[in-house]
């Protein structure tokens, strides 16, 4: 039996989206904003799994359908947003439920000489996963769909040499209210992320103590995200909003700390102690060490004994 992934149409043009759904050619060739809340757009119409040559950002409010997207399906009972970045693999309804909201398809082109294009690639949720959606406030939706509607009015009002500029600033704007309301979720939703941060201390206290470093090396943020479930975006991203520090720092950090134990506790060396980390090579340990304590492990060693 062929893989669902095996199985997809790619949209390389906007416009061929626009002729799946029965909609007019777009008003620009490099942008399109879908408006499914005043618009009957038949999203049903979509393959089951498809490829989009461009960037997706995508609000639906609280509904009944579900999207499946990459290999998982996103509930929409809260409303939200959701992201894809060209490439990704997304899949259409799985009902005909109510699937209202905005669309927003914007071709890499588009970007093209605007300090975006390359900003665009640092806002991680293009690839987080479909469980790890920015669900919305009444207030924060508020925003989102007022921005929707600028972007929608500046595309219908006639193109001028102001335009370009006028919709990159609003692209930019609504993506700087979905990181900073992205923070927020992770904040307010602490009994999910407080729950995920207890996970990962389980799982890299587990790592260390059962040896597993020896075998494997040092831990990696991959490794990490596939124990608990999550994109390594998301991972990293709610571990600065939750402690200050992305997820390679945080890995970093453990690995200090189980160094000092060694160290304080042992009379193993500094080599012994390297490879039980997951080291390769000793001065791996000694150059992050001493990076983040400004000692030496034997520094450290011969201080902690005084």
């Amino acid at each position: 039996m062929k893989k669902e992934e095996n199985n997809y149409q790619k949209f390389e043009s906007l416009s061929d989206i626009h002729r799946v759904f029965g909609l007019p050619q777009p008003q620009h060739p490099l942008i399109s904003l879908i408006n499914n809340i005043d618009n009957n757009v038949h999203l049903e119409r979509l393959p089951t799994a498809h490829i989009l040559n461009f960037y997706k950002i995508s609000y639906r409010p609280s509904s009944s359908g579900k999207l499946k997207y990459g290999q998982e399906y996103y509930d929409f009972d809260e409303g939200g947003l959701l992201f894809a970045s060209p490439n990704q693999l997304i899949g259409n309804y799985e009902d005909t439920g109510d699937h209202s909201g905005y669309s927003l398809l914007i071709h890499p082109d588009f970007l093209w000489n605007y300090p975006l294009a390359k900003k665009i690639k640092q806002y991680g949720f293009f690839s987080y996963s479909a469980n790890e959606a920015l669900h919305l406030s009444e207030n924060e939706k508020n925003t989102i769909v007022s921005i929707f509607k600028m972007i929608e009015e500046e595309l219908n009002s006639r193109i001028d040499d102001f335009s370009h500029d006028v919709v990159i600033s609003q692209i930019e704007l609504l993506l700087n209210c979905s990181n900073r309301f992205y923070k927020r979720q992770f904040i307010t939703r602490k009994a999910v992320s407080g729950g995920l941060l207890a996970q990962l201390e389980e799982i890299l206290a587990d790592y260390f103590s059962s040896k597993k470093a020896l075998g494997l090396g040092i831990p990696t943020v991959q490794y990490l995200s596939e124990q608990l479930n999550i994109s390594p975006n998301y991972l990293s991203d709610m571990l600065r909003a939750l402690t200050g520090q992305n997820a390679q720092q945080h890995i970093h950090h453990k690995i200090i700390e189980e160094a000092k134990e060694r160290l304080s506790a042992t009379t193993l060396s500094v080599s012994e102690i390297a490879y039980e980390l997951g080291f390769e090579h000793p001065q791996s340990l000694n150059k992050l060490f001493k990076t983040k304590t400004k000692l030496s492990p034997l520094q450290f060693r011969k201080s902690f004994n005084q």
